[in-house]
């Protein structure tokens, strides 16, 4: 079956690079915005009977890139395409997938309606941050996991002797996978969350006296969890010589500044987001475009999901 691949404004460097990798080029389409910011589509590339990736992460501005991927597929679905897949590498508003308080909104679930509604058959995301998002979505939704193309760039940087570390309990899984793939220990600091935006380092399980040390996550906003594990992990012994790696560098505003210090040797991220932080001469940027070509490939050869799941290390959950 022919296939299209489409480009929201989040992110088109990466679908350039993806449609490269399937030796093709990214379909033209038209996204402009009325006066009052409405947006406003026009497909210039055939759809009709053919699979259509549409390659858009949700990052900030977060709603005005899920109206825009919304609205794309909603002209998909008006112009007779045989199957419409979502490409989401960073999935916005993964953090809200339960209610802290019972007058909150679910707002992942919300999102994952939204996407249905429209027409969208398929979705392939990136680390997203909560696995039981998956639950909220009644056809296919494969998270890639990104674990092994950042072990890759980060393996010829490390110091010897380097512990990994989970800055939360949250996060010991993807710091098992680091560790297992880099055959290093695994260090897990246990926070308290003061209120939404501010935590604090109460322990570290593990011995980093005098240990390089590599802080992994699943994504990069403010820098200030980082910032406060650097500080937990140096004030416990830990060497002055850190790398941070994250699949997610939404690197928003004051993250340069706060992980510029002279402990860290070097932060990674992959290019799920177009972040504009390439001036910062200590970021490194890798690129996920083949992971996605290999799923994009494996989906339009029909492969059951858990086929698709064992070829890429999604989650279990």
């Amino acid at each position: 079956m022919d296939f299209t691949i489409l480009s929201g404004t989040a992110n088109p460097r990466l679908s350039s690079a993806i449609a490269a990798e399937l030796g093709t080029k990214a379909g033209e389409c038209g996204i402009s915005r009325f006066p009052d910011g409405e947006v406003s589509i026009q497909l210039r590339a055939p759809v009709r009977r053919r699979q259509v990736f549409l390659v858009q992460p949700t990052s900030p501005p977060v709603d005005q890139h899920l109206i825009e991927l919304l609205a794309l597929a909603d002209a998909c679905r008006r112009a007779s395409a045989e199957r419409i897949t979502a490409v989401v590498p960073y999935f916005g508003y993964s953090r809200s997938d339960k209610r802290h308080g019972r007058h909150e909104p679910i707002t992942a679930s919300m999102v994952a309606d939204l996407m249905q509604a429209v027409g969208i058959q398929h979705v392939l995301a990136v680390d997203v941050h909560a696995p039981q998002i998956e639950g909220f979505f009644r056809i296919p939704m494969d998270s890639l996991s990104g674990v092994g193309i950042l072990c890759e760039a980060v393996a010829k940087d490390l110091a010897q002797g380097t512990v990994v570390v989970s800055p939360d309990a949250g996060r010991v899984k993807t710091a098992t996978e680091y560790a297992q793939q880099l055959g290093a220990p695994v260090i897990i600091l246990h926070k308290h969350r003061r209120s939404g935006t501010e935590t604090a380092v109460t322990h570290v399980v593990g011995d980093v006296r005098d240990r390089p040390c590599l802080i992994i996550d699943d994504m990069i906003s403010t820098g200030g969890t980082i910032a406060d594990s650097i500080q937990a992990l140096l004030d416990m012994g830990a060497r002055a010589d850190i790398t941070v790696a994250a699949t997610h560098g939404l690197l928003l505003e004051g993250a340069q500044e706060r992980l510029s210090r002279a402990a860290i040797r070097r932060v990674f991220v992959t290019d799920t987001i177009d972040n504009g932080a390439r001036s910062w001469s200590n970021l490194r940027v890798v690129s996920i475009a083949s992971l996605l070509a290999d799923a994009i490939r494996r989906s339009m050869c029909e492969e059951v999901p858990g086929e698709l799941t064992g070829a890429f290390g999604l989650g279990d959950s």
